[in-house]
């Protein structure tokens, strides 16, 4: 088992290929850190919010990135909890009108560590 700076370091690495693909709108880069069978969760303004990987992908390409819109990176880890090959990353993603928090959920899948759930929530 790698010790725990190893592996914050490596799911810091894919929590930055999440962060970036979000930023730059780079599909790529963001389904790189998602398992292909992940999915994406939570509410938005109180209103429910289900999706496939595949649809929230989709939705990330058919937008403008809010690099485009000339936004401010302000994405952040705030925290990480790792368990064997688990971890949870609490992370914070202000863009366009909204103040993101995230919940991801990584496990290791042929010895990578990828996001195989996302739960999110607007904080006003």
């Amino acid at each position: 088992m790698e010790s725990f700076g190893t592996n914050a370091a490596l799911i810091t690495a894919v929590l930055m290929n999440y962060f970036n693909g979000i930023y730059n709108g780079d599909v790529t880069t963001l389904q790189s850190a998602f398992h292909p069978q992940a999915i994406v969760s939570g509410d938005i303004n109180g209103q429910p919010y289900f999706k496939t990987v595949d649809q929230y992908l989709e939705g990330v390409k058919n937008r403008k990135s809010p690099k485009e819109l000339g936004e401010d990176f302000k994405m952040k880890i705030l925290s990480l909890e790792i368990i064997n090959n688990t971890a949870v990353a609490k992370v914070q993603v202000p863009i366009f009108e909204y103040n993101y928090y995230d919940q991801l959920s990584l496990v290791v899948v042929d010895g990578k560590w990828i996001i195989v759930n996302k739960l999110l929530t607007n904080v006003k």
